[in-house]
Parts: structure tokens; C-alpha cells; sequence
């Protein structure tokens, strides 16, 4: 089912769950890590640096970077494909689930404050 709203609701619920994540308590993530948490976990895999890389348009490097401190915090693991040695697989964990469900969860609440703004907005 698509999500309707207007930019400026989307952007509101951005902020609202940026806002969340920073304030609860745990690690923080930039903005490209993030993007690659995402890709690993809503994306259908294998996923390996090639490829995230490709999706994201950024250097391998940089995906190196992000999925350095992904397995820091045992968000996202790193393994060798066993079919092609050269290559590095990049495997979800149950930690890195349980913030999935964590953002979706502070999501639906950021979406449901949206709802009761506009609804005010639009009653006034």
C-alpha cells in the first residue's frame, strides 16, 4: 500500500524518527551508514561491496567504511562467498534486525503524530 502524504510530511516524519534515533539509547549512525544498513536490509540480497556500492553510487571504499562500523556495532557482518573467494558477502544479523524493527517502529509513531498535526491543522 503507498504512503500518501505531502513533502513536507515526509520530510516531518524524517525528522521525527532522525530526532528518535539520536535520542534513544544506543550508537549513532551517519547518514551513509544508514543508507547502507537500509540497502542490506530492505533490498533483496546477496548483497556483496560491488554492489552496494553500485546501488548507492559511492566508492567501494566508502561502502568498506560504513560496513567497518556496521560490524563494529554487529549491524551487518561480512563473510566470503564460498563460490567466488574474491568476493565479500554481507549478511544481516539479529542485532541489525532488531533496529530495523526499531525504526519501524519509531517510524509508524513519527507517522502517527504527522496524522494528528494535520488533522489539527486541518480542523483549524
Amino acid at each position: 500500500m503507498p504512503v500518501q502524504g505531502t513533502p513536507d510530511q515526509f520530510i516531518g516524519m524524517l525528522k521525527e524518527t532522525v530526532v528518535a534515533l539520536v535520542r534513544r539509547d544506543g550508537p549513532d549512525l551517519s547518514a551513509r551508514q544508514l543508507g547502507v544498513f537500509l540497502t542490506v536490509y530492505l533490498g533483496e540480497g546477496p548483497h556483496t561491496v560491488r554492489g552496494l556500492a553500485a546501488a548507492l553510487n559511492v566508492s567501494k571504499p566508502a561502502i568498506t567504511r560504513a560496513l567497518d562500523r556496521l560490524g563494529e556495532l554487529d549491524f551487518a557482518r561480512r563473510r566470503t562467498d564460498p563460490q567466488d573467494r574474491r568476493s565479500v558477502l554481507v549478511q544481516r544479523t539479529v542485532k541489525g534486525a532488531a533496529l530495523l524493527r526499531e525504526m519501524h517502529t519509531i517510524m509508524g509513531e513519527a507517522a502517527a503524530t504527522s496524522d494528528e498535526v494535520n488533522a489539527t491543522h486541518a480542523a483549524a
